[in-house]
């Protein structure tokens, strides 16, 4: 492997010019820098990021902490971070939690110790926002929140309006003529999917409507969750003539439950989601839902950074980003039963 010296010799420089060229600490011609790039590409040199982060403080890496990168909405919001750092030459360093607090914490404790310029958090569970305000606060690397706050830090905030997206897709479904409209919820204690069943009472009580007991479903917050639920609730005697799930992936479980049935979808069950994922356009009937700029969220979440990473002083900034009503074939107006 090339040494800097090496890249010297060969580029007929000093070998603090060639770390001026790298590091961009001093000003160097035009000339000697193409020179000395020239070289280190010919030679496949790599500088050592660690004696760079010591020299100019900065390690060019944000840390990105989340309670679970399966999920599939996770991804456009990881590709969006990724993307934005990438156009500015920063990397990203991403530790998972895997929902389990004490890891997440784990790993947010190793983030910084590992020197990174700043951190892009999705907190996990309530109970662990206790553990993760306490290392936040040390206040040694600039943080921004993504999706959900944690009580007691003052930072930066930029989520999804959760609220929002329950009540465009059940007034979706109201504005079609349904009534008897059911909900599949996530966990109780799941901060969006709270906030999604939120938002369809407010649509319902907007109709003069109030959301029956019997029609609401809290379970797992993936396919097997929403199928569960579906099937309880077509089972009722009096069941409902349409459907919100508050993820997708819980609005594609309960179309499985309905075709198992045999309840034919829209025509005696409308269904909707709330992610659009990719796999929404392509269900059986086609899922109607709410697009989430996840991608958009995560760009805006590092540029943010990047600002507090350079000092910029501004104001806090929070805010929340709404979603989109995407009509599929998944949802109807109610037939005559």
């Amino acid at each position: 492997m090339a040494t800097m010296k090496q890249v010297a010799e060969r580029a007929g420089v000093s070998t603090s010019t060639v770390s001026h060229v790298i590091n961009k600490t001093r000003a160097v011609s035009e000339d000697v820098r193409e020179r000395v790039l020239a070289v280190i590409g010919e030679m496949g040199y790599i500088p050592n990021a660690m004696a760079r982060s010591l020299k100019n403080d900065k390690t060019r890496t944000i840390g990105v902490s989340v309670p679970d990168n399966t999920h599939a909405a996770m991804a456009e919001l990881l590709r969006g971070i990724e993307d934005a750092a990438f156009a500015v030459g920063y990397n990203i360093m991403l530790c998972n939690g895997y929902e389990d607090p004490q890891r997440q914490a784990a790993h947010l404790r190793s983030l910084i110790e590992k020197r990174i310029d700043g951190l892009v958090l999705v907190a996990g569970a309530a109970r662990a926002n206790e553990e993760l305000a306490a290392l936040l606060s040390s206040g040694r690397v600039p943080v921004v929140l993504a999706d959900h706050a944690v009580a007691g830090v003052d930072t930066d905030f930029i989520g999804l309006d959760h609220e929002a997206t329950g009540y465009l897709a059940t007034r979706h479904l109201l504005e079609l003529g349904h009534r008897r409209i059911a909900c599949v919820a996530g966990p109780a204690h799941e901060p969006a999917g709270s906030a999604r069943l939120a938002g369809c009472r407010r649509a319902l009580a907007e109709a003069g409507l109030a959301l029956d007991p019997k029609l609401l479903v809290h379970g797992s917050a993936d396919c097997q969750g929403g199928h569960d639920a579906a099937r309880r609730l077509l089972g009722l005697d009096a069941p409902p003539s349409a459907l919100f799930a508050c993820n997708d992936l819980m609005a594609l479980g309960a179309l499985c439950a309905a075709r198992e049935a045999g309840v034919a979808v829209p025509a005696a069950l409308s269904v909707a989601g709330g992610d659009d994922l990719g796999v929404a356009a392509f269900a059986t009937p086609r899922l109607t839902t709410v697009a989430q700029p996840s991608h958009e969220m995560g760009r805006r979440l590092t540029e943010l950074l990047l600002q507090r990473i350079q000092g910029d002083p501004a104001p806090r900034h929070q805010t929340r980003l709404g979603g989109q009503l995407v009509v599929r074939h998944s949802t109807a107006a109610p037939q005559a039963r």
